[in-house]
C-alpha cells in the first residue's frame, strides 16, 4: 500500500536512484518500473544480485520474512520493512536474527513517528510538560483496503493486524515503556468476509499506564480522509490530543495556562524515507529497529489470542 508513496519520495531526494523493482504481479511491476525509471525483476533474488545499497520491502505481510532474510543473506546492509514486521513472532525473530548475523540494519516502517503533531507530542512528553502519564485513548480507523489485506494467509489478520502496530509503536516511543497485557474484543461487523474488521483493545504497560485502542476498518469512501490515527494522552499536569492525519496537535497545560495548536507540516513518508537514506549513507542510524516491530506485533497477536480466550493475555 505504501510502496507508491515511498517510491515518489525516493525520487525527490538528490543522489538517490530507484534502480530495481520486484513485484510478483508482473504486469503491475513492469508498469511501476516504467513509471519510476527502474529495471523490473520477477525474481527477487535476481534483483538482489544487482547489489543495491538498500531495499524497501512492501510485500504482503507473510512474505516479509523471506524477503528480509534473502536481502540480509545477499549482503545488503540496509533493509526497511513495512509493518507489521511479520505475521508470527517466530518469523519476526528469525528476521532480526538473520540481519544481526549478516551485519544488516533492519528498520521497520512506522511513518507516524514523522508526523509534525506526533513529534511535538514526543517533545512535550520528553520535557515532562504534562507530568506523569496516566492513561491513553487512541484510535486507528481506516477503510477496508481489500486485496491481500483480507487474505488471512497473506496478511496474518484483518483490522487488528493492520492497525495495532502503528499506535502501539507510538505509545512505546512516547513513554519508553513496554506493553505487558492486552484484552481485546474482535469481530466482523462491516463486511461479509472471513477476517476481522473491528477491534477494541485495552493495553496495560509496565509503567502502569492503561490505554484503549479502536482498530476498526470503519471509514466509508465518503469520509474526508482515508482514516485516522488519534491519541489522547492524559498526564497529571496536562493532556495532549493528537489527530495525526489532520496533523492537529493540541496541548492543554496548567503550566502554560493556554492551548497550543500545530497544523500541517511535512509528508510523514518523506520523513521516514529521508531517515532511511541517511542511514544508508552512513550519516546516522535508522531509529526504528526490528525489535520495535517485534514488540508491536506481540500486542496484535496477543489481541487475537485474548479475543479467542475471552480473557486478558500477558504479553
Amino acid at each position: 500500500m505504501h510502496a507508491f508513496s515511498y517510491a515518489d519520495c525516493l525520487r525527490q531526494i538528490d543522489g538517490v536512484e530507484i534502480s530495481s523493482i520486484y513485484n510478483e504481479d508482473e504486469e503491475q511491476g513492469k508498469s511501476l518500473a516504467q513509471r519510476f525509471g527502474a529495471s523490473f525483476f520477477s525474481d527477487y533474488n535476481k534483483l538482489l544480485e544487482q547489489k543495491p545499497d538498500g531495499v524497501i520491502i512492501c510485500s504482503a505481510n507473510a512474505d516479509h520474512k523471506k524477503h528480509v532474510i534473502a536481502s540480509a543473506e545477499s549482503g545488503c546492509k540496509h533493509i526497511l520493512c513495512e509493518k507489521p514486521i511479520a505475521t508470527t513472532l517466530d518469523d519476526a525473530q528469525a528476521m532480526i536474527d538473520s540481519c544481526s548475523s549478516n551485519g544488516a540494519n533492519l528498520g521497520i516502517a512506522f511513518p507516524c513517528r514523522y508526523i509534525p503533531a506526533v513529534m511535538n507530542a514526543k517533545s512535550a512528553i520528553d520535557s515532562n510538560t504534562i507530568g506523569k502519564i496516566l492513561a491513553a485513548k487512541t484510535t486507528n480507523h481506516g477503510r477496508m483496503p481489500g486485496g491481500w489485506f483480507i487474505n488471512k494467509e497473506k496478511s496474518g489478520g484483518g483490522a487488528v493486524m493492520d492497525h495495532t502496530p502503528h499506535v502501539v509503536d507510538l505509545l512505546r516511543w512516547f513513554m519508553k515503556a513496554e506493553p505487558v497485557e492486552v484484552y481485546a474484543e474482535i469481530d466482523n461487523k462491516f463486511y461479509k468476509m472471513d477476517i476481522d474488521d473491528t477491534g477494541i483493545l485495552t493495553i496495560q504497560f509496565d509503567n502502569g499506564v492503561f490505554a484503549t485502542l479502536d482498530t476498526s476498518w470503519s471509514r466509508t469512501k465518503s469520509y474526508p480522509t482515508w482514516g485516522d490515527v488519534t491519541l489522547e494522552i492524559v498526564g497529571t499536569d496536562g493532556i495532549i490530543s493528537i489527530d495525526s492525519f489532520a496533523q492537529d496537535f493540541d496541548l492543554y497545560s496548567d503550566a502554560n495556562m493556554k492551548a497550543e495548536w500545530v497544523y500541517w507540516g511535512d509528508n510523514m513518508d518523506m520523513g521516514l524515507v529521508k531517515d532511511f537514506i541517511a542511514s544508508v549513507k552512513g550519516e546516522k542510524p535508522f531509529q526504528i529497529k526490528g525489535e520495535d516491530g517485534l514488540q508491536a506485533l506481540k500486542v496484535a497477536l496477543g489481541a487475537y489470542e485474548s479475543a479467542k480466550a475471552k480473557n486478558p493475555v500477558k504479553i
